[in-house]
């Protein structure tokens, strides 16, 4: 997949299909342990779902607490890499979480690998370089 044809990402209550995305890239591809990657956060969650030509190939988690909008579980299927689904996939949850009023800064932490993609939209490392689920992270924050 060079380009995606026809791209859509939408917020959607299909938590099983978001999960089996993240069961792709963090378990079975990233070698994450099912019980760091599934939680209790899911059912108050927002989700967002991306589509190329109808099928879906990533997926993000929006927590809000207070005026931060935690943007998480942040996945793209390997055949959708390299052609900006991820990209707009950040844009569309930082879209989403401005529809929330009092959510003024975005909050991620991202995977070390990741930093510069997080950086060229706008997020800034905060804070030391941090473990989860057996991967290095870095803190981010961007003003929405």
């Amino acid at each position: 997949m060079t380009r995606p044809d026809r791209v859509r990402i939408e917020v959607t209550r299909d938590i099983a299909t978001c999960r089996a995305l993240r069961r792709t890239v963090f378990i079975e591809e990233q070698g994450v342990s099912e019980a760091d990657e599934v939680d209790e956060l899911d059912d108050s969650a927002i989700h967002l779902l991306a589509f190329v030509n109808e099928v879906p190939v990533g997926t993000a988690r929006l927590l809000l607490m207070g005026k931060l909008g935690k943007i998480g579980r942040v996945c793209v299927l390997p055949e959708a890499r390299g052609t900006g689904l991820g990209a707009a996939l950040i844009l569309a949850a930082l879209e989403e979480l401005q529809r929330h009023p009092g959510v003024t800064e975005a909050y991620l932490g991202a995977q070390v690998h990741a930093v510069g993609f997080y950086e060229k939209l706008g997020f800034e490392v905060e804070g030391e370089e941090f473990i989860d689920a057996d991967v290095p992270h870095r803190h981010m924050r961007r003003a929405l």
